[in-house]
C-alpha cells in the first residue's frame, strides 16, 4: 500500500511546491484539479487544499464537497483553501483593504501539533488579496501576524487545519517544519517514500501493466530517457527494445555518442538516423507550436515504423517527467497551458502503440536520485536536460540544414568551454539559440551582415522555476570570440539574462 497525500489544487501557482516540499520529506503526493477530483482510495491518509489566483466570492471556480475529507482524514487548507474552508462554512471573507503580499512575522501561535517548533517572529510568506474578517462557529484562531488576525486556524473536533500564508515556499523560513507538522504530527504518516521505495513499487505496477509484452522507448542519452529505460529493463528485461533516433536536430556528434554511451547497459538500443524526414516536413515552418506537433508525429512515425520491424510490440515509452505534464496539459489545474512538451503535446489522435510513462508524476532531481538507486553512470545522470525537439526550438523561425550546422558548432564550443572551464556540473541546462535576426559586423577590412546566436545558461533545481547563470565575462569573452571565428556566418553573440518567471528557459 502506498500512503499519499491528496493535494487539491485549485490553480496556485505554488501547487507544486506543496508537492515538492512533501516529497522532500519522504511523502508520495498527487496533484489533481479542483475541477476533476478522484475518488477517495483506502491509500489517501491526507488532504491539502492549495492557494488560487481567484477570490472564493467570484464564483470563477466550482463549489466541491468537502464532506468527503472533513472529520474522515486530516485537512490542511492553505491560502485559498483557508478561505473557502471558512467561506464554506458561513464565515466572512472579505476583500482586503491594503494587498497582503510579501513576508510577514507570526505574533501569535496557540497550537502545539501544527506550530511545535515554530518561534514567534518566524517570518511567513503572504500572498492574498482576500481577508478572512469572520470564523465560523468551532474555528479557532492558531495564528496570527501584525496585520493578519487569521494567519492560521483549526476547527475543534476535528484534523482540519488551515494556513493563510504559503509554508510551502522557502521564504516562509519554518513552513517546512509546519508541513512536516501536519503530515507527521497530524496525520501519522509514515515517511517512507524514497528512490529505493519508488523503483520497488513501480517495478511491481510495470510488471502487472505490461505482463509479457514487448515494449519500445524513445531513448535521447538524457536522464529522463535513460532512467525510465533501465527501471523498465528491471521490470521486463529482454522485452524492451530502446530505439535512438537521429532527428536531424542533436547536438554535434551526439547520435555516436550516445549509442556508445548505451553500449554496456542491456537496453538492446537500435539506432535510426531519421535526419533527412524530419528536416523535410519541417520546412518552411517557422511556429513552434506547429514544430513541436510536426516533430512528435514524425517521431512517433518513425517509432512505429521501427516496432513493425519487430515481434509483438505493444508499448511505446516514455521519459515523460512531471513539469513536462505541468507545462503541456492544464489537467493538473485550472492553469493556463504554457507550451506543448515533445513527450506529451505532439500525439496523434490514433496510434498503432499504448503509452507507458513510468516517470511521469517525478520531478526531475527525484529522477536523478532514481537513477543513482539503479547504479547508472554519473556521466548520464549528470548530463544536462536538452529538449525532445531538440534544435528546432533553439533556431527561432524557419529550419535548414545550414542553420542547423551553424547552431551545431556554436553550442559545441559553448558545451566543451564549460566542461572544460569546470563550469558544466555548476549549470542546471545551457545551449545557444539561433536568433531570426542578421547584424553588420566587420572582419578584416570587410564588412559582414551575418547571423546572432544567443547563449543560455540556467541554474535550477527542477526546471520548474530558474535563474540565469551568472558566468564569469572573461569566459563569456572566449566562448563568444571562439564562436565567431571558428564558426562561418556568425559575426555576433548575445548573453540571455532572463529568469523563470517570467520568461522560459527555451525560446520557442
Amino acid at each position: 500500500m502506498e500512503e499519499k497525500v491528496l493535494i487539491i489544487d485549485f490553480g496556485s501557482q505554488y501547487t507544486q511546491l506543496i508537492a515538492r516540499r512533501l516529497r522532500e520529506l519522504n511523502v508520495y503526493s498527487e496533484i489533481h484539479p479542483c475541477t476533476h477530483l478522484p475518488e477517495l482510495d483506502p491509500d489517501t491518509k491526507a488532504v491539502i487544499l492549495s492557494g488560487s489566483p481567484y477570490s472564493v466570492s467570484d464564483g470563477l471556480l466550482p463549489a466541491i464537497d468537502l464532506s468527503k475529507y472533513r472529520g474522515k482524514l486530516p485537512l490542511l487548507g492553505v491560502c485559498y483553501g483557508a478561505q473557502y474552508l471558512a467561506h464554506s462554512n458561513g464565515g466572512t471573507v472579505i476583500p482586503s483593504k491594503i494587498r497582503e503580499y510579501g513576508r510577514a512575522k507570526l505574533e501569535k501561535v496557540a497550537d502545539e501539533d501544527l506550530f511545535h517548533a515554530v518561534e514567534l517572529g518566524s517570518q511567513v510568506w503572504m500572498s492574498h488579496g482576500d481577508t478572512i474578517q469572520k470564523l465560523p462557529e468551532g474555528f479557532e484562531v492558531i495564528a496570527s501576524t501584525e496585520s493578519v488576525e487569521v494567519a492560521a486556524f483549526r476547527i475543534s473536533g476535528e484534523k482540519t487545519y488551515a494556513l493563510q500564508f504559503h509554508p510551502e515556499v522557502t521564504h516562509s523560513i519554518d513552513g517546512k517544519t509546519i508541513l512536516h507538522n501536519f503530515i507527521s504530527r497530524i496525520a501519522g504518516l509514515s515517511q517512507n517514500w524514497n528512490p529505493a521505495h519508488f523503483i520497488e513499487n513501480t517495478t511491481r505496477e510495470l510488471r502487472e501493466k505490461l505482463g509479457n509484452d514487448k515494449v519500445i522507448i524513445g531513448l535521447s542519452g538524457g536522464v529522463d530517457s535513460s532512467v525510465a529505460a533501465v527501471l523498465l529493463k528491471e521490470a521486463i528485461g529482454e522485452n524492451l527494445t530502446g530505439i535512438f533516433i537521429d532527428n536531424g536536430l542533436l547536438r554535434k556528434d551526439e547520435f555516436q555518442q550516445v549509442l556508445k554511451a548505451y553500449e554496456n547497459m542491456g537496453l538492446n538500443v537500435i539506432g535510426v538516423d531519421a535526419g533527412q524526414r524530419f528536416l523535410s516536413e519541417l520546412a518552411g515552418v517557422s511556429d513552434p507550436e506547429q514544430k513541436r506537433k510536426i516533430i512528435g508525429r514524425v517521431f512517433i512515425e518513425v517509432f512505429e515504423d521501427e516496432s513493425k520491424k519487430l515481434d509483438g510490440i505493444k508499448w511505446l515509452a516514455q521519459g515523460t517527467i512531471y513539469p513536462d505534464v505541468i507545462e503541456s496539459v492544464s489537467v493538473k489545474g485550472p492553469s493556463a497551458t504554457i507550451k506543448s512538451h515533445h513527450n506529451v503535446g505532439g500525439l496523434p489522435e490514433k496510434m498503432d502503440l499504448k503509452i507507458v510513462e513510468p516517470l511521469r508524476m517525478l520531478f526531475k532531481d527525484e529522477v536523478r536520485n532514481v537513477g543513482a538507486a539503479l547504479g547508472i553512470d554519473q556521466v548520464i545522470l549528470g548530463r544536462h536536460p536538452f529538449p525532445g525537439p531538440g534544435l528546432a526550438i533553439r533556431i527561432l523561425g524557419d529550419i535548414t540544414a545550414e542553420k542547423v550546422r551553424i547552431l551545431q558548432e556554436a553550442d559545441h564550443i559553448f558545451i566543451s568551454e564549460l566542461k572544460s572551464k569546470n563550469h558544466y556540473a555548476n549549470v542546471w541546462q545551457a545551449g545557444a539559440i539561433f536568433l531570426p535576426v542578421q547584424s553588420v559586423g566587420v572582419m578584416g577590412d570587410e564588412r559582414t551582415y551575418e547571423h546572432v546566436v544567443c547563449l543560455r545558461a540556467v541554474t535550477s533545481v527542477d526546471g520548474m522555476t530558474a535563474d540565469f547563470c551568472h558566468l564569469p565575462h572573461d569566459f563569456l569573452g572566449l566562448v563568444a570570440n571562439r564562436i565567431i571565428n571558428e564558426v562561418k556566418g556568425i559575426n555576433r553573440v548575445v548573453y540571455d539574462i532572463s529568469s523563470k518567471p517570467p520568461a522560459t528557459i527555451e525560446w520557442e
